[in-house]
């Protein structure tokens, strides 16, 4: 990490020589030229718009990154920001789309002078104010919801936004290729497409955002559709981008890139990997499981309606399915770089649905309890003397300019598929603890062809002789709409609120255990199913079976 902790530290060096460069008479001519009168196309974003949102801004509310601030006299902009993450929101107009949504003339009010707030305060360059990223969620909203600000507008109001909007949009094509690396890239080339197409004033700057945005679809989307991060939620957002492109292109009557419609193609089928049977997405490193009407409502403009494969060979994920059950298993190693930077050590762990019911999950994600949540112990794999694969850098001067990283992991993850009498079989092994304890973790999963059982059994392996045994924790965490019971015969109920049973089976009694799950924007209590033992000189295999009852 070195040459980025070096990169980082000049950058903040550089900051007030940038920002005093950004902002003088000079440089603030090279952002005039010719002025748009109207916003051509409105793109059609995807995002849930929540009522309860839009409530809390109109009592005067702004609740952003696990923050609110409160204002009952004056502008929101002139009250302290309790975190970056919020500022950043704030002035990304992230209170736009719920008054969007919302709609009314009360909304609409606010929304209007909100965005003169802004425009008044803001006609020079600041930072976080006006650095690429946030100025393009900014765009991105006025993009598209200026249908909802425009009508009745007052035309001193529209001539100053339109000012802004151009001296943003050529800002951008400045500055888009240096903002952060990762998604903020890609959302700012997103932007700056969207502006050489929502605005006539610059042909040139479409043509030099789809360049950016394709440069970014070769950087972050992997050959099978994946994002590179492997968050399955990181993917939801780049194709949401992606098709506010594609479908600005088509309204427009702008030839559109091949690049774009492959890269459209994959990322349309992963996304279709990625969802259980209630629609939505898996919970894997970083990711939440997405508004699920979003989510079908954004698949469903795609033409092609390409199925699901069953293995991603660049984003490492194994995919097992029959009848209504789904199986999805996390099979790779922690991603590079700064897209380590939200990676969850869950390596071999897997989420089970039946039907539109999720049975096994992982913990999810949250910023409020980050470290936590990031370890092995919060996936549904085994864990070792409760130690992570990867631990996550620890706070101090790395941390501040590089991130939440999270380091090491496995060195080799490997699995393989074929059918076997009794189903689809994944067999997959990860060296993430061989450093740590000199053992190594295989994992085999086997689907019925029925979808009734899942059938699986967990080895450890010690590759050298130990003085000392090491305990290990063999996880199952059940979603919260599952009620979980001692079984009179042995092994655990589950209880579906369909009313559907499964039973699950150990070789080892399963002790049952609190939990939680944040695979949505709330936490919520549930329980896990945690089988515990020790590993020392020789192998231990641990067999279990999760399996639908009541069925003739």
């Amino acid at each position: 990490m070195v040459p980025e902790i070096v990169r980082a530290t000049l950058r903040q060096l550089m900051a007030p020589l940038r920002v005093a460069w950004r902002r003088n008479w000079f440089y603030r001519r090279l952002l005039k030229g010719r002025l748009s009168d109207r916003i051509l196309y409105h793109p059609n974003d995807s995002l849930p718009r929540r009522l309860e949102e839009a409530d809390a801004l109109l009592r005067g509310r702004f609740r952003f990154a696990d923050a609110s601030v409160d204002v009952t006299e004056g502008s929101i902009f002139d009250k302290a920001a309790p975190s970056l993450s919020w500022c950043e929101a704030l002035h990304g107009f992230a209170w736009l789309p719920p008054l969007s949504g919302a709609g009314g003339e009360a909304a609409r009010a606010l929304a209007t002078n909100l965005v003169a707030q802004w425009v008044k305060r803001y006609t020079r360059y600041s930072e976080p104010e006006w650095a690429p990223e946030v100025m393009a969620r900014r765009l991105i909203n006025l993009f598209a919801h200026s249908r909802f600000l425009m009508p009745n507008s007052d035309v001193l109001w529209r001539s100053k936004l339109f000012v802004s909007l151009r001296e943003q949009s050529r800002q951008l094509a400045r500055t888009a290729a240096r903002a952060p690396e990762g998604f903020a890239r890609f959302e700012a080339a997103t932007a700056l497409a969207l502006s050489g197409i929502c605005l006539d004033d610059s042909p040139r700057r479409q043509q030099l955002g789809i360049a950016r945005l394709e440069a970014e679809i070769a950087a972050q989307i992997l050959p099978d559709g994946g994002y590179a991060d492997r968050s399955p939620e990181s993917l939801f957002h780049a194709y949401r981008h992606l098709m506010m492109v594609l479908e600005a292109l088509g309204a427009t009557n702008h030839p559109v890139p091949q690049l774009l419609l492959s890269a459209h193609d994959r990322m349309a089928t992963m996304l279709r990997f990625f969802r259980h049977g209630d629609e939505a997405l898996a919970v894997f490193n970083g990711g939440h499981e997405c508004d699920r009407r979003a989510l079908s409502a954004l698949l469903a403009r795609d033409q092609v309606r390409g199925m699901p494969f069953a293995y991603a060979p660049h984003s490492k994920f194994q995919r097992l399915a029959a009848a209504k059950t789904y199986v999805v298993m996390d099979c790779g190693g922690l991603p590079q770089g700064v897209y380590a930077n939200t990676a969850h050590a869950g390596c071999l762990a897997f989420e089970l649905s039946a039907g539109a019911q999720r049975l096994v999950v992982n913990c999810g994600s949250s910023s409020r309890w980050d470290g936590a949540l990031r370890g092995t112990p919060a996936h549904s794999t085994v864990t070792l003397a409760d130690t992570s694969i990867a631990p996550v850098l620890s706070q101090g001067f790395a941390r501040r300019l590089v991130g939440a990283r999270m380091l090491g992991g496995p060195h080799t993850v490997t699995s393989q598929r074929h059918e076997t009498e009794h189903g689809w079989q994944v067999e997959a092994r990860h060296d993430g603890y061989l450093k740590l304890f000199g053992i190594v973790h295989e994992r085999r999963l086997t689907l019925a062809s029925d979808g009734l059982t899942l059938t699986g059994s967990d080895v450890l392996l010690p590759e050298h002789r130990r003085k000392q045994p090491v305990p290990y924790a063999l996880r199952f965490h059940i979603h919260p709409d599952v009620r979980v019971s001692p079984s009179q015969g042995g092994g655990v109920l589950l209880k579906l609120p369909n009313g559907e049973g499964w039973r699950f089976r150990s070789g080892v009694a399963a002790a049952i255990e609190e939990s939680i799950y944040i695979g949505g924007e709330n936490a919520r209590k549930c329980e896990q199913l945690v089988i515990t033992g020790t590993v020392g000189a020789e192998p231990v295999e641990i067999a279990w079976v999760f399996e639908r009852i009541g069925v003739s």
